[in-house]
């Protein structure tokens, strides 16, 4: 009797997990998903999936620029966002939705040029604040992105 109920313990417990997967993300203050903490491109896709209005659009676009400048990214989600990096190096760039405008932080910004506008209250962290109606300058994005992704990362 024992074998039964730990199988149908297990099967429930299974369709629980997928229920949760499936499972339309929340969004957070500002619209940001809120997407579970792990590693890998799923997760950061599930977030892109998740990003509301005009900004899923913008997510797709900053993802697929990543991994077109910086061949075999690492990705995550972490803290709501994702993250890009070098397997061994750090993070070098997130990104976060806010009501209305997707932040993009460069975690050793200090250290790009043309330096990205946006200040931090951290000493190396610069930002780049994308709106709706903003034309993205790819070029200089990836220009950004290629530099930071050659600086030691952020570790966390």
């Amino acid at each position: 009797m024992a074998g039964k109920t730990s199988k149908k313990s297990a099967k429930v417990a299974k369709k629980a997990a997928a229920k949760r997967v499936a499972a339309k993300p929340r969004l957070l203050a500002g619209g940001n998903p809120q997407i579970a903490k792990t590693d890998g491109d799923a997760p950061v896709q599930a977030y892109i999936a998740a990003m509301p209005g005009w900004k899923r659009d913008v997510g797709r676009r900053l993802d697929a620029l990543v991994v077109r400048t910086v061949p075999g990214v690492r990705k995550a989600v972490k803290w709501n966002s994702p993250f890009y990096g070098i397997e061994g190096q750090g993070w070098f760039l997130s990104f976060h939705c806010f009501t209305k405008y997707i932040k993009v932080a460069f975690f050793r910004g200090t250290s790009l040029r043309p330096l990205p506008p946006g200040e931090s209250k951290h000493k190396e962290v610069r930002y780049l604040d994308i709106h709706g109606d903003d034309q993205l300058d790819e070029a200089r994005l990836a220009a950004w992105v290629k530099q930071a992704s050659q600086l030691p990362g952020e570790r966390m």
